[in-house]
């Protein structure tokens, strides 16, 4: 690739989500303005080789965007349809300025391309592959890598996705009132999703995606910047901030998992700490705590600990419990018994590891019987901890996590893996 074509992709990755927000408002079709996007794009991967890049490279991608979607609409003759639809008697060669079009409240136009994309109408696989593709500037090749799954089967969920959102009317909108609660909620869902699947990986030979992890949280720090007011934004890029800030130390020399308790708490990133933390106390100041507030004040009682016999784990189960209150799941149980064995012994927390194991949601969860295994070998009945350990091994899909389960196994009866 020759550096001409590099900055263009360098080009395309910062600047495509403004790009296509801004065409999506004139032409009030998603699918249709990364059409035409795509096409500015094409355009510099001719041009640029031969004269350069321009100085100011955003601005040439949307002037030529701009210019394509003016011949799209003359070709079409939406602008006649249009003009008669509402009775104006302009002629069919007049063209509105686009100029002003596409250039004011660009913050508005990416907040309305972040709430179409993560629409409640498409699933949610559907919406976080059109969010990565719209809103991330990534390839359906790297959507499909980054999630193991086929390159076609991503275009599919992305080419329906489009289909769907103009089949559906959607509107290139900020929705208002309870509309807006319901959707943010699906937004930030969609954000903490592909955070997760970066920072642990389900499947594959890599603990970590760390792409996908900067990719969440550019989205989560573009939305916090558009809205402002809204305590559970800043809560999940606190979240995720804070949570990030272990990324070096959660992986070891051979690519390994290394756990919570075991990490070089050296190898924390303190910036992102601390912008992590501004960000929990912009969201405790905005407004009552919802999950990601609580999920993050959790992650900051683990940041501000030195070492991990420092950790606050009364605390960390009372917010635990809390978050049980407000949103009911068998996962926040799990992870409050996690905090409980640690505040007040193994015991306590196998009590309530016992409570889930017939939970039918929990069945397939690899994460039950890894805890339960953990809880089980800290009490000394090793052979119990060794077939959860193995069981465990056997529902994870990912080849780093498997390893470390079957040595836990293995170290359960003496035995040494290689």
């Amino acid at each position: 690739m020759s550096k001409a074509q590099a900055a263009v992709h360098a080009v395309w990755r910062i600047e495509s989500a403004r790009l296509i927000a801004g065409l999506a408002r004139m032409v009030r079709d998603v699918g249709q303005a990364e059409e035409l996007a795509q096409d500015a794009l094409v355009v510099a991967l001719e041009k640029w080789p031969v004269s350069g890049v321009p100085e100011n490279p955003g601005a040439w991608l949307m002037a030529t965007a701009k210019r394509r979607a003016i011949d799209e609409m003359r070709r079409h003759k939406l602008l006649a349809r249009k003009h008669e639809e509402l009775g104006h008697g302009l002629e069919e060669a007049e063209v509105p300025d686009l100029d002003a079009a596409l250039d004011d409240d660009v913050g508005d136009d990416l907040l309305r391309l972040i709430f179409t994309s993560c629409h409640p109408v498409l699933s949610p696989e559907a919406r976080v592959a059109l969010t990565l593709r719209l809103l991330g500037g990534l390839t359906t090749d790297e959507i499909a890598r980054a999630f193991l799954v086929p390159e076609p089967t991503v275009a599919q969920r992305i080419v329906r996705a489009k289909r769907t959102l103009a089949e559906k009317g959607v509107p290139f909108e900020v929705p208002h009132g309870e509309a807006l609660a319901a959707r943010l909620a699906s937004v930030l869902e969609v954000v903490y999703l592909i955070f997760n699947e970066g920072y642990s990986a389900t499947a594959g030979d890599g603990w970590m995606r760390p792409e996908l992890c900067q990719d969440a949280l550019r989205l989560g720090r573009i939305l916090a910047e558009l809205a402002p007011g809204e305590p559970e934004v800043h809560g999940l890029v606190a979240l995720m901030e804070i949570q990030a800030s272990r990324s070096r130390a959660r992986v070891g020399p051979s690519g390994e998992p290394v756990l919570l308790l075991e990490q070089n708490r050296a190898l924390w990133d303190q910036l992102l700490i601390r912008r992590g933390l501004a960000a929990l106390e912009r969201s405790e100041k905005a407004g009552p705590a919802g999950p990601y507030t609580l999920q993050a004040a959790i992650a900051a009682c683990h940041a501000r600990a030195r070492t991990p016999e420092e950790t606050d784990w009364p605390r960390i189960a009372a917010l635990y419990g809390v978050l049980a209150r407000l949103t009911p799941s068998p996962v926040v149980e799990l992870n409050r018994a996690v905090a409980l064995s640690m505040a007040f012994g193994p015991a306590v927390g196998l009590e309530l590891v016992d409570q889930l194991v017939a939970e039918p949601s929990l069945k397939h969860y690899h994460l039950l019987p890894s805890v339960r295994g953990d809880l089980l070998q800290k009490l000394g009945r090793l052979k119990e901890a060794k077939a959860e350990f193995e069981r465990a091994a056997s529902l994870t899909r990912n080849a780093k996590e498997q390893a470390l389960l079957r040595a836990r196994a293995a170290a359960c009866s003496g035995e040494k893996r290689s």
